[in-house]
């Protein structure tokens, strides 16, 4: 019986830890992290290198971040692959909602092969969960702001992003 116990021990190990041998890990897999603000910045990466554009689009609040639907899509209709790099978040609380400015550095590749790399800062909010009434608001992006810049994506994620005033 303890023979058979330590098989079945080591296979749920692995089960739970995702490191089957002869499993494939996809670089795209399907990522939807609203649990802070860096979370969802990657998540936001994630569905526009799937080409997920309603998701993507679906991680901003009330201010969309070109206006509508069709030209988000459109600005991102060429994209074939993006990776995404997070700076040190530090989380600010003022009137009910908590704040969190995400420092990035995104590179973007385009059917032809282009590379772009961008700069600058997410900020994200959650109001707090206790006083809302359904429907539910979650964590999502409030706001960007990104340049392109010229150097290498890991150099490009700025030391620290504030909350605008």
């Amino acid at each position: 019986m303890k023979r058979k116990s330590i098989p079945i021990l080591v296979s749920i190990g692995l089960l739970m830890s995702g490191k089957l041998p002869g499993r494939a890990q996809d670089a795209n897999s399907y990522i939807d992290d609203r649990s802070d603000g860096a979370a969802i910045v990657r998540s936001l990466y994630n569905a526009i290198a799937r080409q997920e554009y309603a998701r993507a689009y679906g991680y901003f609040g009330d201010r969309k971040p070109v206006g509508d639907y069709k030209s988000f899509v459109d600005g991102y209709r060429n994209t074939v692959d993006v990776k995404v790099l997070t700076g040190t978040v530090t989380p600010e609380g003022a009137a009910g909602s908590t704040y969190e400015p995400v420092p990035v550095a995104v590179r973007s590749v385009d059917k032809d092969g282009k590379q772009q790399v961008f700069a600058g800062c997410y900020l994200t909010r959650m109001a707090s969960a206790s006083g809302q009434e359904p429907p539910f608001a979650p964590l999502h992006i409030e706001s960007a702001e990104l340049e392109e810049v010229t150097g290498p994506l890991e150099s490009a994620v700025p030391k620290v992003c504030h909350i605008p005033s």
